[in-house]
């Protein structure tokens, strides 16, 4: 029989199809499978909206099987099926959608308009409807563009198409090797329905298209991709058993026969689909365990069901740990999409912001609209509007379990605290409104984790600042000089001890009209004395202060006497927007330039050491000169910063002694 040529530019097209659009080979079976679900829902349609036709939905299926010798692979359903002018129309023709053309003919029953619902009461019990058997609002039909048959010729070099259309006698075959064109002939079928027949290449080279004929291979694909489609999916599966009589009294070794069984492939309703009160705790972490391949129940989940202007079902889960490569450039973040059931992608990364990252489940949303593969997202504004509602939905999650389970909180806040401080600080205070509440910091006053809601209600009356300070542990920020006269006060201390911590407060800046201020700023000022008398003391020792400067250097910026100290004799402050923890951050980090915060040596005017300091500036200078690196370098250390010339200061020292 002569070949008929495709309706279009077919090699070139065809091509595009095969080479171009689809990134994934397996993607072919998830194609194929979406059309018998699609043929099965219209025929269901046909059913429930003409008179005269009736159907038993739960007779419906999908059958796959494999034959290794003709080395074929067999989609088959019992659906609406074609005739010979839809099979010229819908697969002589490139891009042809015989899905769309049958939603455009059905488009008024079939977009009936959602009853609305308040996004806002999304988490009312209930208000996930369980799936109704008996309306045509659950004709969810897949396809669209027409093309999702073609990618069979991505692992097949001849497709074969048997269909017989519902109430008709006659059946036709459709028969193509690719470009060159197709031919159908009459055929025969005890029963209405399509089956497809995938005649597989030739493996060539690191391609294997006998794997798309193992078992195991169809099994895993299907429960990758098509795990929900509504209607069973079916296949004979080879299975072995004892024989009869062998492995008895006579211990002789048992021996086994193989049979065949039929196995349903998929699960069909998803869990996010179903009414939430009639879903178990239990069934929600084991679904996350399985699907998630996580070793750890979650935290936490939320199952989320939103209609109105958008439309989605969704599943989010907070894991109990972190991976093991979360904070590495390994990582992927996303959300599993799916469209009406079907895997569209495995990480959808433009449905959680970076600071969520942590967060794993699904969203499965009919209204997105996608590329022409189906793989990839277009960006509009339902994406849009679908991660701005989750965003909501995972803070309120955490702020709940904030709230009500502090000690799960913290855990989770162990593992994932550093993410939010991130987020924090790489949005550069975009997200700080959403993210200040979650955070949590050590308190040196109540020895625990707080927030700053909970710093602020503690605060005395007289307190005008939220106070921190930075070290690389909470004992050592405890020892700092500059701490002390503060904690006298009765104020609280935030011990800041990841690397981010004061990146992150100081994009904050306040919180409910409280400045954040480090106990190393320069204008800090809890003893409430006047600028005019701070200027005064350091005027009255201004060339004591001179000396000191001129023996330093440039290692610091400038010498001056401190209200803050009160049992130490010196600490290092800092002038602008770098601190000396920044410093010590920034310089830690592969760069060529070495940055140096504005350094300021603080000398406590009512310590010992004072008064000699004093006597030295007028009787010996050269001795003022070796005390003022002793005290500078005794300062680097209580900073944690290296002294520049350890052996000198050791010779110091032992002078000092002497």
């Amino acid at each position: 029989m002569r070949k008929k040529p495709f309706k279009t530019e077919s090699k070139r097209v065809l091509d595009l199809m095969i080479n171009s659009i689809y990134t994934n080979k397996e993607i072919f079976l998830r194609e194929l499978i979406s059309n018998a679900s699609d043929a099965i829902d219209k025929l269901y349609f046909k059913a429930m909206t003409e008179g005269g036709t009736e159907i038993d939905r739960d007779e419906f299926e999908i059958f796959i099987s494999t034959d290794k010798d003709t080395r074929t692979l067999t989609i088959r359903d019992n659906g609406i099926g074609m005739t010979r002018e839809e099979l010229e129309n819908n697969l002589g023709t490139i891009a042809k959608s015989g899905t769309m053309d049958f939603r455009q003919k059905n488009r008024e029953e079939l977009e009936k308009p959602r009853p609305e619902k308040d996004i806002e009461d999304e988490d009312e019990p209930g208000d996930t409807a369980p799936e109704s058997e008996d309306t045509t609002e659950n004709i969810d039909i897949i396809g669209q563009f027409g093309v999702g048959f073609y990618s069979s010729f991505m692992v097949g070099k001849c497709i074969s198409v048997v269909s017989r259309a519902y109430g008709t006698e006659e059946t036709w075959r459709w028969i193509s090797e690719g470009a060159d064109g197709y031919t159908i002939e009459q055929d025969e079928s005890d029963s209405f329905g399509t089956t497809v027949i995938i005649e597989m290449k030739e493996n060539h080279g690191d391609e294997n298209y006998d794997k798309y004929l193992e078992q195991y291979v169809i099994q895993e694909i299907i429960k990758k991709y098509s795990d929900y489609i509504r209607y069973p999916i079916n296949m004979m599966m080879t299975r072995s058993r004892m024989k009869e009589g062998s492995g008895g009294n006579d211990k002789k070794p048992p021996e086994y026969e193989e049979y065949f069984e039929q196995s349903t492939l998929n699960s069909m309703v998803p869990l996010w689909r179903r009414n939430r009160n009639e879903v178990e705790p239990e069934e929600y972490k084991r679904f996350y365990t399985e699907k998630f391949h996580d070793y750890e129940e979650p935290l936490s989940y939320a199952h989320i069901s939103v209609e109105g202007m958008i439309f989605y079902n969704g599943l989010l889960y907070i894991p109990s740990h972190a991976p093991y490569n979360y904070y590495s450039k390994e990582y992927e973040k996303g959300l599993q999409l799916y469209s009406n059931g079907v895997l569209i992608m495995d990480r959808c990364s433009d449905l959680l912001p970076d600071c969520f990252s942590f967060v794993k489940g699904l969203v499965d949303s009919p209204d997105l609209s996608l590329n022409i593969s189906r793989e990839t997202l277009q960006q509009d504004r339902q994406v849009k509007a679908i991660a701005a509602n989750l965003d909501r939905r995972i803070k309120s999650e955490l702020m709940k379990m904030q709230n009500e389970e502090r000690e799960k909180y913290e855990g989770f806040f162990k593992d994932f605290g550093l993410q939010l401080k991130f987020g924090v600080y790489n949005s550069f205070g975009t997200d700080k409104e959403k993210l200040q509440d979650l955070l949590l910091y050590h308190s040196l006053k109540l020895d625990k984790l707080i927030t700053l809601a909970e710093y602020v209600g503690n605060m005395p009356e007289d307190q005008q600042a939220i106070y921190y300070a930075c070290g690389g542990s909470i004992s050592r920020v405890r020892l700092l000089p500059q701490t002390e006269l503060i904690i006298d006060k009765g104020y609280d201390i935030l011990a800041l001890t990841d690397d981010v911590d004061e990146f992150a407060i100081k994009i904050i800046g306040e919180f409910r009209e409280k400045p954040i201020q480090s106990v190393s700023d320069k204008d800090l000022d809890i003893t409430g004395e006047e600028e005019s008398e701070k200027k005064k003391d350091n005027k009255e020792n201004k060339k004591l202060l001179s000396s000191m400067k001129k023996a330093l250097g440039d290692k610091v910026k400038d010498v001056r006497v401190s209200k803050r100290l009160k049992s130490h004799p010196v600490c290092l402050t800092s002038d602008g927007p770098l601190s000396i923890e920044m410093e010590k951050v920034l310089n830690a980090m592969p760069a060529e330039q070495q940055l140096k915060a504005d350094r300021v040596l603080e000398i406590n005017s009512s310590h010992a050491v004072f008064d000699t300091l004093k006597e030295l500036s007028d009787k010996d200078p050269d001795k003022l000169k070796v005390y003022s690196e002793l005290l500078y370098n005794q300062a680097l250390l209580i900073e944690g910063l290296p002294i520049e010339d350890p052996v000198a200061f050791a010779n110091a020292v032992c002078a000092l002694m002497d």
